[in-house]
């Protein structure tokens, strides 16, 4: 990954040479620094940091807000999964009245966020470092067979419930598609699946990722020959660009904020851009580069499919030449979805065609017009838009 921070050190050295002005004219914002247990202090709650064991051997963290300022506790567990190159701190990012964990945690509730394996909280295993090829030889699949199963029972035990709420952003509801279709006793111990910038097929995706999707092939190549595994992973470099490039006053966070619009699609409205700095700070958390190859195949082959080997390797795996399908036909939790007209990374398309015809127990449907895919983490009005949408379905 040094020559994807080179690559990004240059597009931004213009911007490098006034970034000490930020001292002078846009002092840091506290929650920049600080780990996700610090930030959940910083504003009074209540926080716990747990460790769970994967059957593969990752060591996943979670996050829990045991209960919340304003209310009692109403016993019920949720539990909120972030999507790709993101951590559970996408959850917490604003201030308590617009970050949905805190939100959750006021309105009674105990709330749990989970760390896919690779990300800034997950990076350890019982048998390899970071530094070996092995650590980084996974994707979303067993994020879906081995991350969730974990985390969610660990939930379950530690708070002596039988079930709970499952809320995912984009890779966390792609992976809840996946686990609650197929592993169909974790399924019964979800009350529902609450689907943000739902993710499933991503034929119709846009922007920059599609982009990077048609070097698929050259990108395998490079990974093999430089030994990148892991895909922008959090780094000095990168959190000089969030806090002392993109904390400065326009024109610098308007280009900022122009980089995420390339990958999440275009809404200057709801973006607090006064709070970049923070959300930069945190993201990316880090992923495999296998995870990224993983939705580049799915965009070539327009299927919900698992890991594609090629057909040798898919043979010895699957028993077949190309690779198993998804079906979201199987997830019979019930499952609200909130969608976004502009989201470039869950179309509209896929989510309309591929997704919403499919699934055999939706029991809430919510189309935000303007919104892109971070909307529904970082929006300024999300708490008004859909978290209030949200709490009512749970209770």
């Amino acid at each position: 990954m040094k020559l994807v921070n080179l690559c990004i050190i240059l597009m931004f050295t213009p911007l490098v040479f006034s970034a000490s002005l930020r001292k002078i004219y846009a002092p840091k914002l506290p929650e920049e620094s600080m780990n996700v247990p610090e930030i959940i202090q910083y504003y009074g709650y209540p926080s716990e940091e747990h460790y769970v064991q994967t059957e593969d051997g990752y060591i996943l963290t979670l996050h829990r807000i045991p209960k919340g300022l304003h209310k009692p506790s109403n016993g019920k567990v949720v539990f909120l999964q972030h999507g790709i190159l993101d951590s559970s701190a996408t959850f917490l990012m604003n201030p308590p009245d617009q970050s949905l964990g805190f939100i959750l945690a006021d309105a009674g509730y105990d709330v749990w966020l989970g760390n896919s394996r690779g990300n800034t909280y997950s990076s350890e295993n019982i048998k390899f470092t970071t530094k070996d090829k092995e650590f980084w030889d996974f994707s979303f699949d067993e994020m879906a067979k081995y991350d969730l199963p974990a985390s969610i029972n660990y939930v379950l035990d530690t708070s002596n419930k039988s079930d709970l709420y499952y809320i995912g952003h984009s890779q966390g509801t792609t992976i809840g598609f996946i686990a609650f279709g197929e592993n169909l006793k974790l399924a019964s111990k979800i009350r529902s699946f609450i689907a943000l910038a739902p993710v499933a097929t991503v034929k119709y995706i846009q922007g920059a990722v599609k982009t990077i999707s048609t070097f698929t092939t050259e990108i395998e190549v490079l990974i093999k020959i430089f030994g990148i595994y892991d895909f922008l992973p959090p780094s000095a470099i990168l959190r000089f660009l969030a806090q002392d490039v993109c904390g400065l006053l326009y024109p610098t966070e308007k280009v900022c904020s122009n980089i995420a619009f390339l990958i999440a699609g275009y809404d200057v409205s709801n973006l607090n851009e006064t709070r970049l700095p923070v959300y930069l700070s945190h993201l990316p958390a880090g992923t495999s580069s296998k995870d990224i190859i993983h939705f580049a195949q799915m965009i070539k082959s327009g299927q919900f499919q698992m890991f594609d080997y090629g057909e040798s390797e898919n043979m010895k795996r699957y028993n077949q030449k190309t690779a198993p399908l998804y079906y979201v036909d199987k997830v019979k939790v019930p499952v609200a979805l909130f969608t976004g007209s502009n989201d470039w990374l869950a179309d509209p398309t896929d989510i309309n065609n591929h997704l919403i015809p499919f699934l055999p127990n939706i029991v809430f449907n919510k189309n935000i017009g303007a919104w892109n895919h971070l909307d529904f983490v970082w929006g300024i009005n999300a708490n008004k838009m859909i978290y209030n949408d949200i709490i009512n379905l749970m209770s």
